[in-house]
């Protein structure tokens, strides 16, 4: 099996293989990930083989992004809308009860109480675990991995096709 070939395709065909970077012909350069895509969409649409195409990111960085502030406000808010959903989830399992006279007030009553008592467990919870673990965060952030450049690789043999593709006006789609 050629050593470009894609991850998906040497999973299914044997588990003891490490990960590897492809082998083949780097025949693009991008600084951001979107153009790449965008030039492996106009390759696929002008009819190159989508499983000879690999794209390779290089000089990965994380980035951490903050989002805002933590604060006891809004940690007991978060808290109070995922208990208040597990609530909802209580009650609609174990909280109708069957009362022939009055089924309808009896089942709205026991789903109100669950999402009202769910949303209070859950409201503490989160401040107690909040208040334990203040010194170690104050903000609210989201981690992502960033290449600082992206290459399109095909094989060595396939190179000249991948050039006429990319050079091809793109064929609409229906």
């Amino acid at each position: 099996m050629p050593e470009w070939v894609s991850m998906a395709t040497r999973r299914s065909s044997s588990r003891n293989f490490p990960p590897a970077v492809p082998q083949g012909e780097v025949i693009a350069d991008f600084a951001q990930y979107v153009d790449a895509v965008a030039y492996v969409e106009k390759l696929i649409a002008n009819n190159f083989p989508a499983g000879l195409i690999a794209i390779v990111g290089s000089d990965l960085r994380s980035v951490e992004r903050v989002r805002g502030r933590m604060s006891y406000a809004r940690v007991a808010i978060n808290g109070a809308i995922t208990g208040s959903w597990l609530g909802l989830i209580f009650g609609f399992l174990f909280g109708p009860t069957i009362d022939t006279a009055n089924i309808t007030s009896s089942a709205n009553g026991g789903l109100g109480s669950s999402i009202v008592i769910g949303a209070g467990i859950g409201m503490l919870f989160q401040v107690v675990r909040f208040s334990l673990t203040r010194n170690k965060r104050g903000f609210l952030s989201q981690s992502s991995f960033v290449a600082a450049k992206y290459q399109i690789q095909v094989p060595a043999s396939m190179v000249s096709q991948a050039n006429t593709a990319a050079a091809a006006p793109e064929v609409s789609k229906p």
